[in-house]
């Protein structure tokens, strides 16, 4: 959970670090796109490293190198360092994320890697939802170096727990050579599939429209609420209700719904919730609370009905390469999320109705390549999600997280 994590732990030290720098609002959310393009561009190879060399030395140096760049970051002098220790930090903390799931598919099969990753899927969506709180609270360790010294600190012990306990999961005789130029006709090959890109687009738009608030929760908590670092959770709380009440009713559907019926009820709900931010934003000159945060709640819920399915039926189009698909899937939605930090977030957080407009077309655009989706595998029996057994089916294998 490090990984997402790490995203926006640093929030409630926005105001200290910008003063300690002279910096802007602009700039301060460089620290969180800069982190995920780095952290996108590393999850196209860890698993591919992991794939030749082990799982267990990618995890372990991972965290290890993370452990120094947090110490970096803690003691930058300038912006620019604390800028480049935070790149640092985003290319280690994949191999988390990529590479523990080979571990989970790898130990485990059926039943049992569901319940596994049913678990991990419902912590990493709620890990950068609670580091901002936790960041609150590390704020009274040596303000906003104790967030990374903590961090620091975390990740070392992490790092010799794996080499000391973790045992190899992926043995030689089953290990591949790592080659560049292979890797990425692999990747090239996933493009010319008709079926990946809609799949792709809506697997990836879905999270981002709630990753819209929760990058924009520095503004909105301090400059819109008027509350300080102690507020965070009025826009956090209802986001955690949402995820893990998503993740349990997204289990408790599995048996009993198709994955078609699940993703549109996901989708009804992240536009109901679209809807209700647009309705207070124009009530309320400004946000009240506790209403213009409750659709935070729904909003959640709907991203962890639709998420799962459509990474399965994403991964389901390549059964052969889902390391590979796993990985472009997780780099394209980084990407996204790092330019609604970096772009978005700034542009749009000045008020909620811009945001509310801004998550609602996200939301439109992953539910309109849903459709687009649907279209084609009406057409094309092949592609078809075929009956409603096969759905069931689908939806109640293991769930691939963010």
């Amino acid at each position: 959970m490090i990984g997402p994590f790490s995203i926006d732990a640093v929030f409630p030290a926005f105001p200290l670090i910008g003063a300690r720098f002279q910096v802007d609002d602009a700039a301060l959310q460089q620290l969180i796109s800069v982190y995920l393009v780095m952290y996108a561009s590393m999850s196209l190879f860890h698993g591919a490293i992991s794939d030749a060399i082990g799982r267990k030395p990618v995890i372990a140096t991972g965290m290890l190198i993370y452990a120094f760049a947090s110490a970096g970051a803690a003691m930058s002098t300038s912006f620019p360092m604390l800028l480049a220790c935070r790149g640092l930090q985003g290319m280690c903390a994949g191999a988390g994320l990529v590479v523990g799931r080979a571990v989970i598919r790898d130990s485990l099969e059926g039943a049992d890697a569901q319940r596994l990753m049913s678990q991990v899927m419902m912590i990493f969506g709620v890990a950068p939802v609670i580091a901002p709180m936790v960041g609150a609270l590390l704020l009274t360790f040596d303000g906003w170096h104790g967030i990374f010294w903590v961090l620091t600190v975390f990740t070392a012990l992490l790092s010799l727990a794996l080499l000391l306990l973790l045992e190899e999961s992926h043995p030689p005789s089953r290990r591949t050579s790592f080659s560049p130029r292979p890797l990425l006709a692999s990747y090239v090959s996933f493009g010319r599939d008709r079926v990946f890109w809609p799949l792709l687009i809506s697997s990836s738009a879905n999270f981002a429209g709630l990753f819209l608030y929760i990058s924009s929760a520095p503004r909105i908590v301090r400059e819109l609420l008027h509350l300080s670092a102690a507020g965070f959770p009025w826009l956090f709380m209802p986001v955690v209700i949402g995820l893990v009440g998503g993740a349990w009713l997204s289990g408790h559907m599995a048996d009993r719904c198709s994955a078609r019926f699940t993703v549109n009820i996901g989708y009804a709900a992240l536009l109901s919730a679209c809807a209700l931010h647009i309705v207070f934003a124009l009530v309320f000159r400004e946000p009240k609370l506790p209403w213009s945060m409750l659709p935070l709640t729904l909003e959640g819920i709907g991203v962890q009905l639709a998420f799962p399915t459509l990474t399965l039926l994403l991964l389901d189009r390549f059964p052969n390469q889902r390391g590979g698909i796993s990985s472009v899937q997780a780099f394209a939605s980084l990407i996204l999320c790092s330019v609604v930090a970096g772009v978005l977030s700034p542009m749009l957080s000045g008020n909620m109705l811009p945001l509310a407009l801004g998550a609602s077309a996200l939301s439109v655009c992953g539910m309109l390549s849903w459709w687009w989706y649907r279209s084609i595998s009406q057409r094309s029996p092949d592609h078809s999600l075929a009956t409603a057994d096969a759905d069931v089916t689908l939806q109640a294998e293991i769930a691939e997280p963010l």
